[in-house]
């Protein structure tokens, strides 16, 4: 959600001045990962760093940086700890760096890595943990000894900054549509791809950065540079998913992920036909189809969630089963 953040500052920092909350360390079981954020002005919060007890410490000493200008480190206790117990039970601990970000040399900065991001460039971002000192973007992360105590922050926090990862949607109709919804959600940029002017329109895509009417093989140049690129095969039928899939394996294009929708049937005939075609076996081993996890999804609506919890367990590393089975593993 970098992209989102940073993009929020561009809209604020010319109106207001704006607290920018980043969890810089965390250790144990908490609820956000080193890197999130959370935006506070005077009267609104954008984002959350994990909500709770927790949160809402920080919401408080926000308002005084807001007012003060002098940033602050903040020490969330989640271990449950009686004399702490009040903060949250997730059993780790996190600390978040509070900075005020005002003016124009802050907006130039926001507007950069907005820019930058945008373009499909990562970039590193040094935040000095001292007062009076701002952020800066730096050509690479400086080495910093590991601290001596694990909850003692460096003297500068530094992090990488990726674009978002961009969800091609090859199909725009009913389940593209509600796909293009979740996805954006859960921070995807979002491209589609059909030939239908009547679908594929800002109007049925208004989260789209981009919409492709060409054929699949004429956008290819498109999507070489893309470094994080999920593609999703969700097209009215058969012939499309053939055409695509096939431009798409021969000529090797990067995927994280490649997905088709469709019965068990249909899937095989895909397979049987792109195996005519010469491409080897090996490669469709790597299609996820039919697409999406098995959650017993009928509508669009409901298969899109199905399609971006696939999307987000590949991208996070997860196992797409309940997360009550740990649980009920460690009680049996």
């Amino acid at each position: 959600m970098s992209l989102e953040c940073f993009r929020q500052l561009t809209q604020l920092l010319p109106h207001t001045p704006a607290v920018l909350a980043t969890v810089i360390h965390v250790k144990g079981s908490v609820p956000r990962e080193a890197g999130a954020k959370m935006i506070l002005t005077l009267d609104r919060i954008f984002f959350t760093i994990g909500g709770g007890a927790g949160e809402g410490k920080v919401i408080q000493q926000a308002k005084t940086v807001l007012e003060t200008g002098e940033p602050q480190l903040v020490q969330i206790d989640l271990t449950g700890s009686p004399n702490q117990l009040q903060e949250g039970i997730c059993g780790g601990k996190m600390q978040i760096w509070l900075q005020r970000w005002q003016g124009s040399e802050s907006l130039t900065l926001a507007q950069q890595i907005v820019d930058l991001l945008q373009s499909g460039h990562s970039l590193t971002l040094t935040t000095p943990l001292f007062p009076h000192q701002s952020p800066y973007l730096t050509s690479a992360p400086p080495l910093i000894p590991p601290s001596p105590h694990p909850l003692t922050p460096p003297p500068t926090y530094t992090e990488t900054l990726h674009p978002p990862p961009t969800l091609l949607i090859i199909g725009a109709g009913h389940v593209g549509e509600q796909l293009a919804k979740v996805a954006h959600l859960t921070g995807f940029q979002i491209w589609v791809q059909d030939d239908r002017p009547d679908w594929a329109n800002p109007d049925r895509y208004p989260q789209a950065n981009q919409i492709f009417r060409e054929p699949i093989a004429q956008i290819l140049d498109r999507l070489q540079p893309q470094s994080q690129l999920y593609v999703a095969l969700v097209t009215r039928g058969y012939r499309f998913d053939l055409e695509a899939l096939t431009v798409l394996l021969q000529k090797q294009i990067p995927c994280c992920y490649l997905g088709m929708i469709g019965s068990e049937k249909r899937v095989r005939q895909v397979y049987q036909a792109i195996e005519q075609t010469g491409i080897e076996a090996a490669k469709l081993k790597t299609l996820y189809a039919p697409i999406g996890l098995d959650i017993g999804a009928l509508t669009p609506e409901e298969i899109a969630v199905s399609i971006v919890a696939e999307l987000i367990m590949v991208r996070r590393g997860g196992s797409g089963r309940s997360l009550s089975c740990r649980l009920l593993r460690r009680h049996n």
